[in-house]
Order: C-alpha cells, then sequence, then structure tokens
C-alpha cells in the first residue's frame, strides 16, 4: 500500500511533465495563426476605440486619446486617483466607458474589453513596462 501511495505523485509528476512539454511544442504555421489572430483582435479594438463603443453621446475614446495617446498601458496596475483603488487598465477603460462615454461598462473578461487592451498596448508598443508610474 505505501509503494502505491509513492507512485501517485510520481504518475502525477509525470503526467505534468508530458503536458508541459505538449504545450510548448508549436511550428512557425502556429506563430503566423496565433499573430493573425492577435492582429484582427487590435483592428477591432480599434474600431471600439474609435468610435464603435455604442454609448449614447457619440463620443468617442479617440477623442481625448488619439491613437491611444495618454492611455499609457505600461503603467498598469496603478493607483487611479477617479477609481480610489489601484486598477487594471480594464477598470479604467471602463471608468472612461460609463463617465466621459455615458455608456454602459464592459466587462473585463468581454472580447471588447480584450480588442480595446490589445489596440490599446498596441499602440504603445516597445515601451517598457512601468507599474505603478504616474
Amino acid at each position: 500500500m505505501k509503494h502505491r501511495l509513492l507512485a501517485i505523485p510520481l504518475l502525477l509528476a509525470g503526467l505534468n511533465l508530458s503536458l508541459s512539454a505538449l504545450a510548448d511544442e508549436f511550428n512557425a504555421d502556429d506563430l503566423k495563426r496565433w499573430q493573425a489572430g492577435f492582429m484582427s483582435t487590435v483592428k477591432s479594438g480599434e474600431k471600439l476605440f474609435h468610435g464603435g463603443i455604442n454609448n449614447p453621446n457619440t463620443m468617442s475614446c479617440d477623442q481625448c486619446h488619439p491613437n491611444a495617446a495618454n492611455t499609457h498601458p505600461e503603467t498598469y496596475p496603478k493607483f487611479q486617483q477617479q477609481l480610489g483603488k489601484v486598477a487594471v487598465l480594464g477598470e479604467m477603460i471602463n471608468w472612461c466607458i460609463r463617465n466621459p462615454l455615458k455608456g454602459k461598462p464592459l466587462a473585463l473578461d468581454s472580447d471588447d474589453m480584450a480588442a480595446l487592451q490589445a489596440y490599446i498596448t498596441w499602440e504603445r508598443r516597445g515601451v517598457a513596462l512601468a507599474p505603478g508610474k504616474h
């Protein structure tokens, strides 16, 4: 019985190693497909950012942040005075949607939220990460 109990962790460790190896295997076609999927999401976010959020007052994100300027996704999470807490980028996006845009906030795990964050981050690509910076 004791030997069987010792075998279980070894079996689980071996299973974990084999699953990890499968998760890391990819080829050039995979990378190409993943990049295309990412860029499709960036394009969706760009459309939302430039007027596609469907808010009642017809304001768009780009009226305050042309080409996602001054959004600084590389500084999140950070303390946001408007929210009174340390926030992630999606929470600040929702603050903007609720307040200047007068729209309904997006679920933080929604496709539209992922698209907005992908676009904003893409526009700031190459900028060093600086969480907490103001």
